[in-house]
């Protein structure tokens, strides 16, 4: 079985990606650094019994996210998408970088609008999977400073929504993950504790949990908030 996790070597993705081969499914992944992919791999493949694919990818790159679904397809048929890949940079829309809309929708939307369109023939072919979209507090909660990261996140939101409801017939699930603060790479130099964020762990023991669910059953919105509420 595999499960396919863009972003994979940072944060959230890669606390995915070690919940799902310690429950031995072999790994397909991509990062736009191929060192931190070695690293990875090896030691993946060191403690768990299964076989971790790599690709160095840009993901805000069409042609790069279309290699990387044929580098899928070309292994198998995926059982797990998790378009987790994205990038944050805060801003207000009319003070922001010239760029940084283009940017946040080719990274946070399009990249998992061409891979899963990549792979979606296949799992239909097979009548079963399951796609994540890492979404965020952003897709739900308009807030100053958010600007295009919040654009991006709505539209992913949205495109998550549309794909459960075309793929019903086909019985492959969809759920859109909205976590609010974690403690990522996303959050180096604030002046904050530890404490006061989701541990990316969580978010991967939750989407395994929704994973393990009965086939009757599908979690449309993996809502997840730090205890102490958003930031």
């Amino acid at each position: 079985m595999y499960c396919v996790v863009t972003g994979g070597t940072e944060g959230i993705g890669k606390s995915i990606i070690y919940r799902f081969a310690e429950q031995g499914f072999d790994i397909i992944t991509c990062a736009r650094n191929q060192t931190k992919l070695d690293l990875l791999k090896v030691d993946i493949e060191k403690k768990y019994a299964v076989k971790v694919s790599i690709l160095t990818v840009d993901v805000s790159i069409k042609e790069e996210v279309l290699k990387f679904g044929k580098f899928v397809n070309d292994l198998g048929i995926p059982e797990i998408l998790i378009n987790n890949a994205g990038v944050f940079t805060p801003g207000m829309i009319d003070k922001e970088a010239d760029g940084a809309l283009e940017t946040m929708i080719n990274t946070n939307l399009y990249s998992a609008y061409h891979l899963t369109r990549a792979v979606l023939p296949h799992m239909k072919s097979v009548k079963k999977g399951y796609i994540f979209n890492m979404c965020s507090i952003a897709s739900l909660t308009a807030y100053a400073n958010g600007g295009s990261y919040s654009i991006s996140k709505f539209a992913l939101y949205g495109m998550t929504k549309v794909l459960r409801e075309e793929l019903k017939k086909d019985n492959i699930k969809v759920t859109a993950v909205l976590p609010g603060a974690t403690f990522t790479s996303s959050w180096e130099g604030v002046d904050l504790p530890e404490e006061r964020f989701i541990k990316s762990e969580d978010v991967a023991d939750l989407i395994w949990t929704t994973y393990s669910l009965s086939d009757r059953t599908v979690v449309e919105d993996l809502l997840i908030r730090p205890q102490l509420g958003d930031l």
